[in-house]
């Protein structure tokens, strides 16, 4: 799959703040990650999913044409790995749980130890959302659980589950490169228990689960919130990130209409994971 990144040029007095403003709209779009630049920052999203009039106008929106350009370049499939392997570190969880790619030494005498390829499916630990719901999963009861993985990326938070003793688990993710990778991850961590589907929420179907894993974004966790609520177990858990502190209002609103319970969040840079319990 071939990606566009889009360079974004930010002008004026205060270009941390307005960096920071701008990712948070352009969350809405479909981007799938961000980095900083010399210039302003830099965000990528897949070719087929790249809307140049849906971007202009977003900036209009918000306010940001005077101190924001932007301009578009092709990345290729075929270079995305060497990409991603030149910027790739290991990442370890909250002292328990070390994150790193197959290029990467073992680590001994870590508690949990994940291989993950770092291709552009999200979900490498490095972003302040997976890191999160990692510790969550590590600070959870697994044992005899079933749960979902909605918008699985590469499979981390899956792999970490059935790691901490799960019982079984399913995994879904729309996008095909997602869906290819995780089953790989699993593969390459001996992980045997998770049935992976390519879809949305239509795969879910009547499915009931113990434990919800969602860390996609704010619009489709609204979305989706009904049906999170039809798939979980009384008493089960649900968590998830993809959001911003100031979207935490409306996602526990919408959670609470389905008797779901905010229990305990957590904050790094702006972004938000919470924990919640169904009734």
């Amino acid at each position: 799959m071939d990606y566009i990144k889009v360079d974004f040029e930010i002008k004026g007095d205060d270009a941390a703040a307005t960096s920071e403003m701008l990712v948070a709209w352009l969350g809405e779009l479909p981007f799938e990650s961000f980095e900083e630049t010399d210039e302003g920052i830099a965000g990528y999203v897949p070719q087929k999913l790249f809307d140049h009039e849906q971007l202009t106008a977003t900036l209009l929106e918000s306010g940001f044409t005077e101190s924001i350009s932007f301009k578009t370049s092709l990345i290729p499939d075929q270079n995305w790995n060497a990409v991603w392997e030149s910027n790739f570190e290991p990442v370890m969880i909250a002292g328990r749980c070390y994150v790193r790619a197959p290029f990467h030494p073992a680590r001994a005498g870590a508690e949990y130890e994940m291989v993950i390829e770092p291709k552009m499916s999200f979900g490498t630990a490095h972003h302040e959302t997976t890191a999160m719901m990692l510790e969550y999963v590590l600070e959870t009861s697994w044992h005899d659980k079933h749960f979902l993985d909605m918008g699985c990326g590469t499979g981390a938070l899956a792999i970490l589950a059935s790691m901490r003793g799960a019982a079984s688990g399913v995994a879904i993710d729309n996008d095909e490169w997602a869906f290819e990778n995780t089953i790989e991850n699993l593969t390459r961590n001996s992980v045997t228990n998770i049935a992976v589907r390519m879809g949305g929420k239509e795969e879910i179907g009547d499915e009931q689960f113990d434990i919800i894993l969602a860390n996609i974004n704010r619009n489709i966790l609204l979305d989706q919130m009904e049906t999170y609520n039809k798939a979980l177990h009384p008493g089960g858990l649900r968590f998830m990130s993809g959001f911003y502190n100031e979207d935490v209002e409306a996602i526990t609103k919408a959670a609470a209409k389905y008797g779901i319970k905010l229990q305990h969040q957590r904050e790094q840079n702006r972004w938000v994971a919470v924990k919640m319990v169904k009734e």
